[in-house]
């Protein structure tokens, strides 16, 4: 064990001479080089714009909200107050006809939201967007819908369910 003691500083000495090769290499290859640093690029100055807070309307201020809906009450709004029909809290594109019924010379259609049927004719309503059946037949039920516009103008749009057969077939 004691021959073993005097051999690692022996050992130790060699690595110090690799190590002062490494050095004077790393030191050749160092004196080469040179830092190169890009130039931050020139910064454009923005033009001045001048904002006067004080005579423009405050965007948070809620009377401007409630003037907006006095103008967008008029003409063709829904009636908001009225009771809601079961198919009102399905959109419109998750609804399917999947049949007719005649009850009394009157069409009802059959329409599937979410794996229950309902019976619907016209004068019910149906959609997200305030829609009303205006017509059932064999085929389609057609509605009109009041969507609001840009300008907060309540504006009619007619929209379409077909049987669900034909549907697959079209697609």
């Amino acid at each position: 064990m004691k021959k073993w003691i005097f051999l690692i500083p022996l050992v130790l000495s060699a690595c110090s001479a690799e190590q002062d090769d490494l050095r004077a290499w790393m030191a050749q290859q160092e004196a080469g080089m040179k830092g190169q640093v890009k130039p931050l690029p020139e910064i454009k100055p923005f033009s001045v714009v001048d904002y006067d807070a004080f005579s423009q309307m405050n965007p948070f201020d809620s009377d401007k909200f409630v003037a907006a809906r006095v103008v967008v009450a008029g003409g063709r709004a829904p009636d908001i107050n009225r009771q809601r029909e079961p198919l009102e809290s399905y959109p419109l594109e998750s609804l399917k006809m999947v049949g007719v019924l005649m009850k009394q010379g009157k069409a009802h259609a059959l329409i599937d939201a979410g794996g229950s049927i309902y019976q619907v004719r016209a004068g019910n309503y149906m959609g997200q967007n305030f829609g009303v059946v205006t017509s059932v037949s064999e085929s389609e039920v057609k509605l009109t819908e009041l969507v609001e516009d840009l300008n907060g103008d309540w504006v009619e749009r007619t929209s379409a369910l077909y049987l669900q057969e034909q549907q697959e077939t079209t697609q």
